[in-house]
């Protein structure tokens, strides 16, 4: 294992999508599964605050940075269909193409790593990680033990889990179930089925499948790319909300009496309700694409408002200010509140 001091101010911005955080007191990089445990292990046992880094796309770091150990999960590789937490998971998405397997195309293109996708539920063009993952390795910080979990266990709902917002444990590595036969999963999700010019439901080929994700998600800003800024961001900054069956009639209400009772609010069956747009809501509260923030430093991307970009002197407080104020305009305007979908380190909305 080894130990990074960090240097500068800046040192945590290089490992967050958002390229934004100031410093941790101490800097770890686990490269394998043992260095892994044994670090966490130990720092626990000091009583020492731990911020565990995969691919660092989910998180929004404080200016003040966090008075703790960082470790970084460095672990790589795979045997089968078992792949190591710290791996690149659009590498990973990659293999399973190449190899014909099929379950994940659909969430091309996302980064970070393959450790942090159960935590989350990742999900994208109407696939989630509930609907293939198998099992989890997983480090129980309480127990000090190692054990297995099940997608049963995790109490998947949309994106989140039973492990996302705790400190439970560690994720060490995730085994997912895919087809062989060298087809996509049923596609589900309208715009991909357009793009494919395939009805929804239908089955494609693998690689059909990840292009036209990638092209889609690169027409959104949502594919990284060090020179755009527009893809210096955590994603969707806010999840889509469900709304009870009983309070959705007077949400209804409210948004019929802004844009109008003729226009039709999109709208889609969940648990526990029904979901909305979070997108849709932002641009009816009047943010549009490349609304900015304090100074400009930040805005919405000027490709798709559901995410917050980093303009390039941006401080996390322009970023959270932005944040605050989207979701204060849509819970003025609707009466719903958006709920941050990336982790806050050190800070609050």
């Amino acid at each position: 294992m080894s130990t990074v001091e960090t240097p500068t101010q800046e040192a945590l911005r290089a490992y967050t999508t958002l390229r934004l955080g100031g410093p941790a007191r101490r800097f770890l990089v686990a490269e394998t599964t043992g260095e892994l445990v044994s670090a966490v292990r130990e720092l626990d046992a000091a009583g020492e605050p731990v911020l565990l880094l995969g691919g660092g796309s989910n998180l929004v770091v404080a200016d003040a940075g966090f008075d703790g150990t960082v470790v970084r999960i460095g672990t790589t590789g795979r045997e089968g269909w078992e792949v190591a937490a710290g791996q690149n998971w659009d590498d990973f998405v990659a293999e399973t193409v190449a190899a014909g397997a099929g379950g994940v195309e659909c969430l091309s293109g996302i980064p970070g790593s393959v450790g942090a996708t159960p935590i989350q539920n990742v999900g994208a063009y109407g696939c989630e990680i509930s609907e293939v993952l198998h099992s989890i390795r997983f480090y129980d910080r309480g127990s000090g033990e190692v054990r297995t979990m099940t997608a049963a266990d995790l109490g998947f709902a949309y994106r989140t889990s039973v492990l996302k917002g705790t400190d439970a444990g560690v994720v060490l590595s995730v085994r997912f179930t895919l087809r062989e036969d060298g087809l996509s999963a049923p596609i589900r999700y309208a715009e991909l089925a357009r793009a494919l010019g395939v009805e929804v439901g239908a089955r494609v080929p693998v690689a059909d499948a990840r292009e036209a994700v990638l092209a889609l998600r690169r027409g959104k800003g949502m594919v990284l790319d060090p020179a755009d800024h527009d893809t210096w961001s955590a994603g969707s900054f806010f999840t889509n909300p469900i709304v009870t069956e009983g309070d959705l009639p007077d949400v209804l209400a409210r948004i019929a009496g802004v844009v109008g009772a003729d226009v039709a609010v999109p709208q889609y069956a969940a648990p526990g309700g029904v979901k909305l747009s979070a997108a849709w809501l932002i641009e009816r509260a009047g943010f549009g694409r490349g609304h900015p923030g304090p100074g400009g430093r930040v805005s919405l991307s000027t490709k798709h408002t559901l995410a917050l970009t980093n303009r390039g002197e941006a401080s996390t407080g322009d970023l959270l200010a932005l944040a605050r104020e989207v979701r204060d305009g849509v819970r003025a305007r609707f009466g719903v509140t958006l709920a941050p979908e990336p982790l806050l380190i050190n800070c609050t909305l």
